[in-house]
């Protein structure tokens, strides 16, 4: 993506005052497939900022609902002036990885389904919405990690809809991006 077009959301996020310590905490959060790790790599490379990608946390296919807790105690320390620690999933061996450290930094994105969670929002400068057609979220979530995929997708789905019900991302989202 063109660093031009994040113009006005640097600006945006320059007005925003940090609500985790020092640390300004921008979450971009989407159903799966809605584009959220394309955008907030435009999005890091326009700030400069540090990214916590969930898809390092999510403890597996059925663990959307233990990933904003996580967070959330991550983000705790953070706002205290700590080095956050959560438990890493591999993916590849269907397991718990090494711990993952996230140190305090100027501007933090999270990047991934749940990122708006309740629990995780008062530590949030900024919460962005994608919101993609369920097709086009689909076809990019198998393209990208194709038959891995394809059997998780209804589990993960219903996972998010209960997300959705419960949390109300998109209604509490500051920015609603349409993607296509």
């Amino acid at each position: 993506m063109a660093l031009h077009r994040y113009d006005a959301l640097v600006e945006l996020i320059a007005d925003r005052a940090p609500a985790c310590g020092s640390t300004t905490v921008i979450a971009v959060d989407g159903r799966s497939g809605a584009g959220k790790t394309e955008f907030t790599a435009g999005l890091v490379e326009a700030t400069g900022a540090a990214v916590l990608h969930l898809d390092d946390v999510y403890p597996g296919w059925h663990g959307l609902a233990a990933t904003p807790p996580l967070v959330a105690g991550v983000l705790e320390a953070i706002a205290a002036g700590r080095t956050g620690v959560a438990p890493r999933w591999s993916w590849v061996r269907d397991e718990p990885a090494p711990p993952l450290r996230v140190p305090p930094a100027p501007l933090l994105v999270l990047d991934g389904v749940g990122s708006g969670a309740a629990v995780i929002r008062p530590y949030l400068s900024l919460l962005i919405w994608l919101d993609a057609p369920t097709d086009v979220r689909r076809a990019r979530a198998l393209g990208r990690d194709g038959e891995t995929y394809a059997p998780f997708w209804d589990v993960w789905a219903e996972q998010e809809e209960a997300y959705l019900a419960r949390d109300r991302p998109r209604h509490h989202a500051d920015l609603v991006i349409p993607v296509r």
